[in-house]
């Protein structure tokens, strides 16, 4: 539950963070489609979905509030005609550097309350944790 709590504490000073820049409401569903699509080129809704462990039509929604507000492009797909294969754009790529830039700070700010050394020796043991788990990357758990 600590690791909870603190993964929580840590997402929602992120998000008061983002809300005092003039962006978009973006919520915690949009990270995940950021970071799902940076890594997966030409990925589709339905590949989306099953990432997200949402249906096909929720992961549509998502896209087309990225879509409107220029985060992300649909595109013909290479090989299905009958997809689209999403990316980010240019604002899209910019949102997720913003994006980490943010989290370094907030990952300075808990240095700073427990010590940069406990900090590490923290980072360590997560690493290697996670060196086997963390196949699928980062995703939601609904």
């Amino acid at each position: 539950m600590l690791f909870a709590r603190t993964f929580r504490a840590m997402t929602d000073r992120f998000h008061e963070r983002l809300a005092d820049r003039d962006l978009e409401p973006l919520r915690p569903a949009h990270g995940f489609v950021f970071r799902y699509l940076a890594a997966q080129p030409s990925a589709t809704a339905v590949d989306l979905a099953a990432h997200l462990g949402v249906s096909k039509q929720a992961a549509t929604k998502t896209v087309a509030e990225l879509v409107d507000w220029g985060y992300v492009r649909r595109a013909p797909h290479p090989t299905d005609r009958r997809a689209h294969a999403l990316t980010l754009t240019g604002k899209g790529r910019s949102y997720l550097r913003f994006a980490d830039a943010l989290w370094s700070e907030l990952e300075d700010e808990f240095a700073s309350v427990v010590g940069a050394e406990r900090l590490a020796v923290l980072r360590e043991a997560l690493e290697t944790y996670l060196a086997d788990a963390d196949a699928e990357g980062i995703r939601p758990v609904w």
